[in-house]
């Protein structure tokens, strides 16, 4: 099929790419004329592992191309997907300028068509209920018939970005939302070569389609925000949420995924998702509750490893070195958008911390939001020299297995504060650390360490 992608964000980027990968002829549209011309010299704008390899495929076949010619992609597509941004405004609800104003943009080229063939356009953004009308109603304003011009589909995405890749070539599931049977065909069409292994592919109405995407992300991050107060109260109470964790989730009926205790969600999503179902659900006169006291936990989570870090050094980081290893808000991405990072980083700067941060990956993005406040080491272990304490935020593979013996040998103090709880806290005495982690025992260090890393 000839597919048209407006915005070549995280969504927009990946889609085109893995649609392409198929054999489908996709062109990709975005503003930014620095973003196209970098992406048509085949260098990639975002980080996602194994997307390199299709994208470079996509070009060199010819399957995959970028501009910023909107006109020129509306005419040559059948499928016009819509990869938008939906920021949150300030009372939270997602803004649809971006999806309406591209819309109504669209609507004017079709119209503007001498004999208009048949569109189908695809709300791919997180969109809040009712969008699928509105962005109908944008077309019929310009003078296009519904069913007969075109039809318009809710088509959310579920990529967890790391394995965004996978997540589109081997979807769980594909929601389509649509009232009509003709785009309906198309739109199964399109990704029955992606469930070949039987995955089932949903249709339903668009505003079920809609909510559907909501209502998935708002249960997860209430799953992660629920074992994050789990863990609190292990911390009061002497118990151990690893074990907890273990035991809830050999139940069937709750499962073992996001169960993880840390220091809150962040992201482009879960934050966002979650804000605007709530503020959707108050449209509609009804207090969602349990959402809002989501929001609240993640905030006051975000902040716990600032407070136990101050809490430690006696209420002042003044001339406290402070090593940060994870920047991006989740690992295998260079996304910062909404990380738990920044929040604590914030924190200790504002306590009169000097902070020094590595990541693997998102050291750019993250300059390009806090600037130069933050040091920047070349390596996990560069972050280290000479600090009073670490703090661990993201939970890369690479800080799962280091050198402990190295790592207490540069730290002025072995003081660890890990938000993601990678290490056994036991081991973590015998090695000689003071190690604090989320919602597990904390045990005295010994004042004669053992080697962690199994040397003798």
């Amino acid at each position: 099929m000839k597919i048209a992608i407006i915005g070549t964000g995280y969504v927009g980027l990946v889609t085109g790419t893995c649609f392409a990968e198929m054999g489908n002829e996709v062109v990709c549209v975005d503003i930014d004329a620095a973003k196209i011309e970098r992406l048509r010299s085949g260098k990639l704008t975002i980080f996602e592992p194994g997307l390199e390899l299709f994208f470079e495929r996509g070009l060199r076949e010819r399957r995959l191309r970028f501009t910023t010619d909107l006109a020129e992609a509306v005419a040559t597509s059948e499928v016009i997907f819509l990869a938008l941004p939906t920021p949150p405004g300030e009372d939270g609800s997602a803004d649809l300028s971006y999806v309406l104003g591209v819309a109504e943009d669209i609507g004017r080229l079709l119209a503007a068509e001498e004999a208009s063939r048949y569109r189908i356009l695809v709300n791919k953004s997180t969109v809040p209920v009712g969008t699928a009308e509105r962005v109908r109603a944008v077309l019929e304003a310009a003078g296009l018939k519904a069913g007969q011009h075109f039809d318009v589909v809710s088509n959310p995405e579920f990529l967890r970005e790391g394995v965004a890749v996978e997540d589109f070539m081997k979807p769980e599931r594909v929601i389509i939302g649509t009232g009509s049977r003709r785009a309906a065909e198309i739109m199964t069409q399109l990704y029955e070569p992606f469930v070949r292994q039987g995955n089932p592919i949903l249709v339903m109405d668009e505003r079920s389609a809609e909510m559907t995407k909501y209502a998935a992300n708002a249960f997860l991050a209430t799953k992660i925000t629920f074992m994050n107060e789990v863990a609190n109260v292990c911390d009061r109470v002497g118990a151990n949420v690893d074990k907890i964790r273990i035991g809830i989730g050999l139940d069937s009926r709750i499962g073992k995924h996001f169960l993880y205790a840390g220091i809150g969600f962040g992201g482009s999503c879960f934050p966002k998702d979650v804000q605007a179902l709530a503020r959707t659900a108050q449209a509609y006169g009804y207090d969602f509750e349990i959402l809002e006291a989501v929001l609240r936990v993640n905030d006051r989570q975000r902040r716990l490893l600032v407070d136990r870090v101050v809490d430690y050094f006696g209420g002042d980081l003044t001339g406290r070195r402070i090593a940060v290893w994870g920047l991006a808000f989740k690992p295998n991405t260079d996304d910062v958008r909404e990380a738990p990072s920044h929040v604590v980083i914030r924190g200790l700067l504002e306590h009169g911390a000097e902070v020094v941060a590595f990541d693997p990956e998102a050291i750019e993005t993250t300059r390009a939001v806090l600037g130069d406040v933050v040091s920047y080491a070349e390596d996990d272990y560069a972050a280290l020299q000479g600090a009073d304490a670490l703090v661990i935020c993201t939970e890369w593979n690479e800080f799962r297995r280091p050198d402990f013996d190295r790592m207490r040998l540069l730290l002025k103090q072995p003081v660890i504060f890990d938000g993601r709880n990678l290490y056994d806290p036991v081991r973590m005495a015998e090695g000689g650390f003071d190690y604090y982690s989320i919602g597990r025992p904390h045990y005295a260090p010994v004042a004669n360490p053992v080697s962690i890393n199994g040397k003798a």
